[in-house]
């Protein structure tokens, strides 16, 4: 099954506030766009993935992230995450009616193709299905097959909302770069013993972070 991912991001001098202990002001910006630009690289480079929309108003994050081959979507609503993501799937299957879309999170910078690959073959099992992030409290992907719905409900607790609401939960094993996002420190942490892409690698080699000069 083909699948266009619909990631959404937000403002960049807004994005990461939780990340202050490890990145300032200055920093963060950055690191979220180094983020998101090694999620979209990660995700194009998934053989189940020939396109990928990004749902954003931030001008440098639209430039960056198209020459990495990702499709803009203007972010119309600008009502908050689920709004936009909304938004994206409706715009994804305006052009590709009963498209499969699922949407991913912009900051999953030890994103792996073969791992996205095992999350997507599981999750197409199911007309929606949502991976839980490595927290167990969030969700970095949610899936809807071609003719249903996304529903997003991502925010706090999204993995008990995305379970209420139907979406069955997956469990593949070996995914954990698909899991890992990063709000906090020690987030970022994990993801860069899990081995980043060479954007995040070489904005956080400058916050003197151990492991930080790892990419793959």
């Amino acid at each position: 099954m083909q699948w266009t991912l619909v990631i959404p991001l937000k403002p960049l001098a807004r994005a990461k506030s939780r990340l202050a202990d490890t990145a300032g002001d200055g920093v963060r910006p950055g690191l979220a766009l180094a983020f998101a630009q090694d999620t979209v690289a990660a995700a194009l480079a998934c053989a189940e993935v020939p396109d990928v929309a990004v749902v954003t108003d931030d001008e440098l994050a639209r430039r960056e992230l198209a020459a990495l081959g990702a499709r803009i979507v203007p972010d119309v609503p600008g009502g908050g995450l689920n709004a936009a993501l909304a938004h994206g799937a409706a715009a994804v299957r305006r052009h590709r009616p009963g498209a499969a879309v699922a949407a991913l999170n912009a900051d999953l910078p030890a994103l792996r193709p073969a791992e996205l690959s095992r999350v997507l073959a599981a999750a197409a099992e199911f007309p929606r299905a949502f991976l839980p992030d490595a927290a167990e409290v969030g969700t970095t992907l949610l899936a809807a097959t071609g003719g249903r719905e996304l529903r997003p409900a991502f925010g706090a607790d999204s993995r008990a909302r995305h379970r209420a609401s139907g979406a069955a939960e997956l469990a593949p094993a070996g995914v954990d770069s698909v899991r890992q996002d990063v709000d906090t420190g020690a987030d970022l942490r994990a993801a860069l013993a899990l081995g980043v892409g060479r954007f995040t690698a070489a904005v956080a080699a400058g916050l003197l972070i151990p492991g930080s000069g790892d990419s793959h």
